[in-house]
């Protein structure tokens, strides 16, 4: 018999149990940042098969092959991808030279206003000539680096688009497998657990979609009113920086302003950053609480933790990754409390 109160002991069980689970956790982490060539494609493809399941369904509901079906889904996502691509681009092409023309004006006003006595624009002009020719080697290395993140990134999307595929036509064989793979005795619950994770994941990206259309939507309507060309391809780029959470705002606000600003001038560019602040206050108030306690239960606060983790560990794509990671285990978590609570 232990000489230890009761309570001491429940608090000794559950320190052990953190302990257990930090260390499985780390060992987890570590697995999957040495393997990351082979598990950032799982990853994404996983967050893909959620995005795109209800499509799948509907495409196999209307009595159509699971292999076609699967098929005609990634073609879609490819056919949406490049039409959203081709949009931000064409329209940022549009507007490039005002952009820098502009920037470099605002260089060329700062320059004169806040210059140092005897600094001139031909010195700074001389002294950044300089300076590329002392690094003009780490630039061609960074080239050479960009080219091969380039590919890695090319090659890591086609083989997630490969896996979507595969995911979404033999999920039930995957789970069969994964029942197999289960202690005697608790395959349902193995199951029940994937689901409830697999469903958290799928609820955030449904919310996160919904949030990212409304965004778009708005900006582009207040980017139209104030006559700021290329609106569309900047809520096409709104849409596509909501899925990573924060730094997809601030890129996709600082286009919108510094494009405004090269166009319109300054006082229509504050009025673009008062459409993107504007909108930025609905999502946090209103749509995030709104939507995504709906689909995913999750507290600001760890969501806000689970990024800054994510990019602690893999930088922007762990930033995209986190969330819906954290929300499956919040699942996970959810289940197993409903199922054990008494």
């Amino acid at each position: 018999m232990s000489l230890l109160p009761p309570a001491i002991q429940r608090a000794a069980a559950w320190c052990a149990f953190a302990l257990l689970a930090t260390g499985v956790a780390a060992v987890g982490i570590w697995l999957c940042v040495t393997l990351k060539a082979a598990v950032t494609p799982v990853l994404l493809a996983l967050l893909g098969t959620a995005l795109l399941r209800p499509l799948y369904r509907w495409l196999v509901a209307a009595r159509l092959n699971v292999s076609l079906a699967a098929g005609l889904t990634c073609a879609a996502v490819v056919a949406a991808v490049g039409a959203v691509a081709y949009v931000v681009v064409s329209s940022l092409i549009d507007t490039g030279d005002q952009i820098l023309r502009s920037v470099r004006d605002a260089v060329h006003t700062v320059a004169r206003h806040v210059g140092a006595p005897g600094t001139s624009l031909d010195d700074i002009t001389d002294n950044a000539k300089q300076l590329l020719g002392r690094f003009g080697g780490s630039a061609a290395s960074g080239v050479i680096n960009g080219i091969s993140l380039v590919g890695q990134t090319v090659a890591t999307a086609v083989l997630a688009l490969l896996l979507v595929f595969f995911f979404l036509r033999d999920a039930g064989r995957a789970m069969r497998a994964l029942r197999s793979l289960a202690p005697r005795g608790r395959a349902d619950v193995v199951e029940t657990m994937a689901r409830r994770a697999f469903r958290a994941v799928e609820g955030f990206m449904r919310g996160t979609t919904l949030i990212a259309l409304i965004d778009a939507f708005c900006i582009t309507v207040g980017l139209a009113v104030l006559r700021v060309p290329g609106a569309i391809g900047l809520g096409a780029l709104v849409f596509v920086g909501a899925y990573v959470p924060y730094l997809g705002a601030f890129v996709s606000g600082t286009a919108a302003v510094l494009v405004a600003l090269a166009d319109r001038g300054f006082a229509i560019a504050l009025w673009a950053l008062g459409v993107v602040l504007a909108v930025q206050v609905l999502e946090g108030h209103v749509l995030q609480p709104v939507i995504q306690s709906r689909t995913v239960q999750m507290h600001p606060a760890a969501v806000l933790l689970a990024i800054t983790a994510g990019a602690t560990v893999a930088g922007i794509l762990g930033m995209l990754l986190a969330v819906p990671l954290t929300a499956a285990v919040f699942g996970v978590v959810s289940e197993l409390r409903e199922r054990y609570a008494h």
